[in-house]
C-alpha cells in the first residue's frame, strides 16, 4: 500500500504535466495560425482590390485630377531616396555605437549604462514626437543656422525636405541597429578575440579583420528593420518634409519630396472625392508593401552572400 501511492502519485503528475505541454502548444499554435490567417487575409483583399489598378503608366507617371487619376511615381522615388539616406544616416552611427557599448566598455560602467538607458528610452518615444523633435532640431534651428552661415539667410535648408525627414527616421531606427549590432557582436566567440591578440594583432585588428566580419550579416539584419520601419512611418516625415503634391522630383537634399506612406494617407483622408479614389489607394498600399519586400530582399540577398562568402 505504501508502494503503490507514490507511484499513482507519480503518474497523475504526469499525465497532468503532459496535458499541461499538450494545452501549451495547442494554444501557441492557435495563435500562430490566427496570425498567419489575419495576415493572409489582410494580403489577399489588398491583393484583391490593389492589383487591377497596376500598370506601366500608375508606377511611371504622376498623380493628376485631384489624386482621382495618374500614377505615383514622385511618391516611389521620394520613397526609395528617404530609404536610402536614411539607411546611409542611421547604420554608421548604430554600429560604432554598439562596438563601443560591447567591446569598448564594461556592462557595469556609468557611461554604458547611460547609453543603453537613452537607447531604450529612445525606443519607447512615439513617432509624432521624432516629428516635432526633427521641425524644432533640423530644421528650425541646423536648417535654419545653415542659412544664416552660407546662404544669407536665405530660406535654403531652413524648411521641411528630404535630409531633414531622412535624418528624422535615422533616429527613429537608431535603437533598432544598435540592439541588433550589438546581439550580433555578442555572437562572435570571445575565443576569436583571445586568440587574435595572443598572435600579436592589436584590439583595432582583432575588430577589423577578426569581429566585425563574424557580425555583419547580424548587423545586416539591423538594416533589414530599420527599412521595415522607416519605410512605413508617416508622422515624422509629414512634419520634416512630406509634400501633398508635387510635379517633380526632389534633386537636391533640400527638395521635398512625396512618400508613398504619406500619399496613402491623403488619399484615404483628403481627397475630394474618397470612393473613387479607393482603387488608386489600394493599389498604392500594393505597391508600397512590394517596394518594402525588394528594399528588404535586396538587404537578405546581401546578407546571404556574406555569409556564404564567410563560410
Amino acid at each position: 500500500m505504501s508502494v503503490s501511492l507514490p507511484i499513482k502519485r507519480s503518474s497523475r503528475v504526469r499525465t497532468l504535466r503532459m496535458f499541461g505541454m499538450g494545452l501549451s502548444f495547442s494554444l501557441m499554435l492557435a495563435s500562430a495560425l490566427t496570425i498567419i490567417a489575419i495576415l493572409l487575409l489582410v494580403l489577399g483583399i489588398i491583393i484583391k482590390n490593389g492589383a487591377p489598378g497596376l500598370s506601366w503608366g500608375f508606377l511611371t507617371q504622376p498623380p493628376t485630377n485631384g489624386f482621382e487619376s495618374g500614377g505615383i511615381f514622385p511618391a516611389i522615388f521620394g520613397t526609395v531616396a528617404l530609404v536610402l539616406i536614411m539607411t546611409i544616416a542611421v547604420m554608421p552611427v548604430g554600429v560604432i555605437t554598439a562596438i563601443y557599448l560591447h567591446e569598448y566598455t564594461r556592462s557595469s560602467s556609468l557611461v554604458a549604462r547611460l547609453v543603453r538607458l537613452s537607447v531604450n528610452n529612445l525606443a519607447g518615444v512615439p513617432s509624432v514626437v521624432f516629428g516635432l523633435f526633427g521641425v524644432g532640431f533640423f530644421i528650425q534651428f541646423l536648417g535654419t543656422g545653415i542659412d544664416q552661415a552660407f546662404y544669407g539667410g536665405a530660406l535654403t535648408f531652413g524648411q521641411p525636405a528630404l535630409v531633414w525627414a531622412a535624418l528624422t527616421l535615422a533616429l527613429l531606427t537608431l535603437p533598432v541597429v544598435i540592439v541588433t549590432t550589438e546581439e550580433a557582436l555578442r555572437t562572435v566567440p570571445q575565443e576569436l578575440r583571445d586568440a587574435s591578440l595572443a598572435l600579436g594583432a592589436t584590439r583595432v585588428q582583432t575588430l577589423v579583420k577578426i569581429v566585425l566580419p563574424q557580425a555583419i550579416p547580424g548587423m545586416l539584419t539591423g538594416a533589414i528593420l530599420a527599412i521595415s520601419r522607416g519605410a512605413g512611418e508617416v508622422a515624422p516625415i509629414m512634419l520634416t518634409g512630406a509634400a501633398y503634391y508635387l510635379p517633380y522630383l526632389p534633386s537636391k537634399l533640400n527638395d521635398q519630396f512625396m512618400e508613398l506612406g504619406y500619399h496613402i494617407y491623403i488619399l484615404a483622408t483628403q481627397s475630394p472625392d474618397v470612393e473613387k479614389t479607393l482603387p488608386i489607394l489600394y493599389s498604392t498600399v500594393l505597391v508600397l508593401l512590394l517596394l518594402t519586400f525588394l528594399l528588404n530582399l535586396s538587404a537578405v540577398a546581401l546578407r546571404s552572400i556574406t555569409r556564404a562568402q564567410m563560410r
